[in-house]
């Protein structure tokens, strides 16, 4: 069984890969957030909490809301 590494076991560049990887999460995550508070209710399909909720899903949330849950 593998064991669970902590940050300062990793590398300079994973450290680096991990801090871009959460730069680009929190990203998505506000400009969907902002995205989806700021739109008419009738330009975003579905539930707006629901689609809040769906962000905090990494990486998977906020491109899902873009990708499907806008009207255009």
């Amino acid at each position: 069984m593998a064991t669970k590494k902590s940050l300062k076991d990793l590398t300079s560049r994973q450290k680096k890969l991990v801090g871009v990887s959460a730069t680009v999460q929190f990203a998505l995550a506000g400009l969907a957030l902002a995205d989806i508070w700021r739109r008419p209710a009738a330009e975003v399909r579905g539930s707006r909490a629901l689609w809040s909720a769906a962000c905090a899903v990494n990486f998977i949330g906020p491109l899902s809301y873009f990708i499907f849950g806008r009207r255009k």
